[in-house]
């Protein structure tokens, strides 16, 4: 294949590409601005988790705890949080005071603060 033809085959798909990412970015921006985010709400809230870790801080554990925590929002709401995910929020905690200064740098926290990253450059190869 010579160099002219590989260029109109792959180069419009590229900048379409990057042109949808701009514009999901921009986006992203604009509701982050407004105070939206986008996906599911917590299963398990600052206010379950907090009761889960003093429950636990008394010897409780997570099996003996779940029946009595209720999902407050969402598609489960009214019914009881999974062990699973009260052992993940467990472990997201943990990280999280662990590691604080991990938290803020992460990707998320930093289109929330309005950051938005630069373009990445697109890499291609031939075949």
């Amino acid at each position: 294949m010579d160099c002219a033809r590989w260029l109109s085959c792959h180069f419009p798909q590229g900048v379409e590409r990057e042109n949808i990412r701009e514009s999901t970015l921009e986006g992203l921006d604009t509701a982050s601005r407004k105070g939206k985010h986008g996906g599911r709400p917590p299963v398990i809230t600052d206010d379950m988790l907090h009761t889960v870790l003093r429950r636990r801080a008394n010897g409780e554990s997570v099996e003996q705890i779940q029946p009595d925590l209720i999902i407050p929002t969402g598609k489960r709401k009214g019914r009881n949080p999974s062990v699973a995910s009260i052992y993940r929020a467990l472990a997201e905690h943990a990280k999280r005071e662990a590691y604080p200064a991990a938290a803020e740098k992460a990707p998320v926290a930093a289109l929330q603060a309005g950051e938005v990253p630069g373009p990445r450059l697109l890499l291609v190869t031939s075949p």
